[in-house]
């Protein structure tokens, strides 16, 4: 199992990531760079690159909707390089609320949209001519923002790093997860709860997993939460820091019927706290939400407690498929932390 970490998309970045380097050191595996609608992730997994040596370095996540193909194709392969191979990319259908709300794009056909950018940008970083039959519509018409006589498909300029790097699908509804255990090289699921997990995603996995395209290796599943080993109540009210996290995705991040973290709430088993919370959380009463959040599901998604403890909660994680553990240390030592981690996880 991996230890990673999910840089945080708010303050300031450039001292998130200079702690990475101490993390690196200390045995961190893996960082995962956030964008939602704050500063760009490509920018800050350049700089990532170049102050690391050893760490792999992903988006997680960039939506599929922002960026054409090509332009991810470009990242995927320029990251690649810079990092000398260290590059994942995470992608994303995100929701309407990013998706039309920040970047004034239509959030149309997620799942078809998704899967012919993961198929294009493999194809591409072979140095294959960008072509697609389905939504994109390579090499481009008059109708569609090109030029007539100008449409030749074009193969990437640049030689990549690699010929493949690994593509890593955020998907919670469990059609778009049947078709990442399908297609893609790893799953990013969010607020996980281990022990429902199979409840939810299960079949879904099943499903996908039966029609796994050939050469793929097996799905790996990169979940996670807060860290923080210690005995007493001190450290189990830490679990608290999180509520405002799962408050905002279960009762904020979209409207009613249109929030995916909602409806994995509900699928878990918290029908009636995911309605108040996004009652509450949308008439403005956020903190009467986060009051709201299960207890219950919060210590089964983050690994807070005596060590004993938290090494339960790892091989909970690794018992439901979980490959790479993503953690964020809640501690004066966060370095001292991942060592520890690491040496209960190998």
């Amino acid at each position: 199992m991996k230890i990673a970490l999910p840089l945080m998309y708010d303050g300031n970045p450039r001292a998130a990531a200079d702690q990475v380097v101490a993390l690196e050191q200390a045995g961190l595996d893996r960082v995962w760079v956030a964008e939602a609608y704050g500063f760009d992730s490509p920018t800050l997994m350049g700089y990532l690159a170049a102050k690391t040596e050893t760490v792999e370095i992903g988006s997680a996540i960039l939506n599929v909707y922002s960026r054409t193909p090509g332009a991810l194709l470009q990242t995927a392969a320029g990251l690649d390089n810079v990092s000398g191979g260290r590059a994942i990319l995470g992608l994303g259908a995100s929701g309407p609320q990013v998706v039309e709300g920040f970047h004034g794009v239509p959030y149309e056909k997620p799942l078809a949209r998704t899967r012919e950018v993961v198929d294009l940008v493999r194809r591409g970083l072979k140095r294959e001519p960008l072509t697609a039959d389905g939504l994109f519509h390579l090499p481009l018409t008059r109708e569609h923002g090109g030029v007539t006589g100008l449409g030749k498909p074009l193969k990437i300029l640049t030689h990549p790093e690699r010929d493949t790097v690994p593509i890593h699908i955020a998907a919670l509804g469990p059609k778009n997860v049947e078709h990442t255990a399908e297609y893609a090289d790893g799953w990013i699921p969010h607020l996980y709860h281990p022990e429902k997990a199979h409840l939810v995603w299960g079949e879904a996995l099943a499903a996908g997993t039966a029609k796994r395209q050939a050469g793929l290796g097996p799905l790996e599943v990169a979940a996670g939460g807060m860290v923080a080993i210690g005995e007493g109540p001190d450290t189990k009210a830490l679990l608290d820091f999180a509520r405002p996290l799962f408050a905002l995705y279960v009762g904020g991040m979209g409207a009613k019927g249109k929030n995916f973290y909602n409806d994995v709430a509900r699928a878990y088993g918290y029908e009636a706290e995911a309605e108040q919370i996004q009652e509450l959380y949308l008439s403005g009463k956020k903190k009467e939400a986060e009051a709201l959040v299960p207890t219950e599901w919060l210590e089964a998604a983050n690994l807070v407690g005596p060590a004993s403890y938290v090494r339960e909660r790892i091989e909970a994680f690794r018992e439901s498929g979980v490959t790479c553990l993503n953690v964020v240390p809640a501690s004066d030592d966060p370095a001292g932390t991942i060592r520890q981690l690491k040496e209960w996880v190998s």
